[in-house]
């Protein structure tokens, strides 16, 4: 196609014409319109001043009969201008006036007529040509006719001087619309053309390309910087995405890996009951954290897709703090920490309760893991494990707190994604899915997960919108 052609294919090319056709249409239509209205101006202006030198001629019939008419006629039809003036007999013969070569018939016809006519001192020929004129004939006592009337050559000027200018008007119109449309399509095309290029780009596999801005904030300057927005998600997700199959390798490959060396060496090394029981019960193990991997990966699904939005509920978020505060404190307690709950007041939230609790769940758990024992505690920070459950505002806190190594700064954007673990030694048992889990499950319930500095330690909280009213049971 060539660019010409690509140029008249374009919607902005093609609105361009439909709103010029309208214009020019418009335009047409008003010119029209004003210049009929001239024209019957005009003519009101001639009806009116003819009818009322017929009334005055008239009156000088009555004072002094036909000669004195005559004489009044013939004084006026040596003035110049377009007045017309024709006194005549009932016979047609003409006594006075500056009219002839009407045509026939319209002295007979009292009324207003539009006729052609010569002046009186003009010869036929094509050097005086006819003129058109609009004439009143007015019948006398005694037979006698009166026509007055005007030159109608001034409005006939006036009404192409009008129609001529309309033409060229809408001419105009028409050729800076389409030098317009050609420039605003050129320059539209242009940018489209620079889009779809930089679209050619990503599909070839670079997610680094973005579209280009022009600054003017126009609409394609919104739809590109919302497309950008996209591609940086997109860019995520797929730098995500290779991060969690390179940690899916270690993460997961390791334990099958392990699995099928000790279902292999029991095979080859095992002498009796004791130790394929022994083989079976590591198997069993090592399955059960597998199995907990996948089931903390279908749940942050679940929570990503939002499957779970029609099963919101109202609950009280305390009552949750306060039952993984008790399912936790043994944990707590054999690793020597204190786990302290503070949830006294109701704090309504309307979400999925399974997935809150398990979001506050891997929260304690990650503080268990990492926290340092009352033996370990440096700074003289106490061992302990604070699960609070409060309202700021129009939000519900759900926070855990210790006082372990925490997270640099730096790392805790990174330390939600999926299978990340800031200890690189991966000694700690895990799979790096928990403070996932818990942002996942705030960005469903229009939250989000939020990691501080606790002075020392970590501070982890879950902020949710405050739900209404929780129905206690009586």
């Amino acid at each position: 196609m060539t660019a010409l052609g690509k140029l008249f294919r374009t919607t902005t090319f093609k609105l361009t014409l439909v709103y010029l056709t309208v214009f020019a249409l418009f335009a047409g239509f008003l010119l029209g319109y004003f210049a009929l209205n001239t024209r019957r101006l005009i003519d009101e202006q001639i009806t009116d001043t003819v009818n009322a030198e017929i009334t005055g001629l008239a009156e000088q019939y009555r004072l002094g009969g036909i000669s004195r008419l005559v004489f009044v006629v013939n004084a006026r039809s040596r003035r110049p201008g377009s007045s017309l003036y024709l006194v005549t007999t009932f016979k047609g013969q003409p006594l006075a006036g500056n009219v002839t070569a009407l045509e026939p018939g319209v002295l007979d016809n009292p009324g207003w007529t539009e006729t052609t006519y010569r002046r009186l001192d003009e010869t036929e020929g094509p050097d005086h040509p006819e003129h058109h004129a609009l004439v009143r004939v007015f019948k006398l006592p005694g037979d006698f006719r009166l026509l007055v009337g005007r030159d109608l050559e001034e409005r006939e000027r006036l009404y192409r001087i009008v129609l001529s200018a309309g033409r060229w008007s809408v001419a105009i119109v028409i050729v800076l619309g389409l030098a317009g449309g050609l420039f605003v399509t050129r320059r539209v095309l242009r940018r489209v053309d620079a889009m779809t290029e930089t679209t050619r780009t990503i599909m070839a596999g670079d997610l680094g390309e973005r579209l280009p801005i022009a600054g003017s904030g126009d609409e394609i300057d919104r739809l590109a910087e919302n497309l950008n927005q996209m591609l940086e998600r997109i860019e995520s997700l797929m730098r995500g995405l290779k991060e969690v199959s390179d940690n899916i390798a270690h993460d997961l490959k390791t334990p099958l890996t392990r699995l099928r060396n000790r279902a292999e060496q029991a095979l080859r090394t095992a002498k009796g009951e004791g130790d394929y029981r022994s083989a079976l019960e590591r198997t069993i193990e090592e399955s059960d954290a597998l199995i907990s991997t996948f089931n903390a990966l279908l749940m942050i699904a679940r929570a990503e897709s939002g499957q779970v939005r029609d099963d919101m509920k109202d609950f009280d978020a305390s009552e949750i703090a306060r039952d993984v505060g008790e399912l936790y404190e043994p944990l707590a307690e054999e690793k020597g920490l204190s786990l302290r709950v503070e949830a006294d007041a109701p704090a309504p939230v309307r979400g999925n309760r399974e997935l809150v609790s398990q979001a506050l769940a891997n929260l304690v758990d990650n503080a268990i893991k990492y926290a340092a024992p009352a033996e370990q505690a440096a700074n003289g920070a106490p061992a302990e494990i604070v699960v609070r459950a409060l309202g700021a505002g129009e939000r519900i806190l759900l926070s855990v707190a210790d006082h372990g190594p925490g997270i640099p700064a730096a790392d805790r954007a990174r330390a939600v994604e999926r299978f990340v673990r800031l200890e690189r030694s991966r000694s700690q048992p895990g799979s790096g899915l928990g403070l996932s889990l818990a942002a996942a499950v705030a960005r469903l319930h229009g939250g989000e997960l939020m990691l501080e500095d606790n002075a020392p330690g970590l501070k982890s909280i879950i902020a949710l919108p405050r739900g209404g009213p929780v129905q206690t049971a009586g």
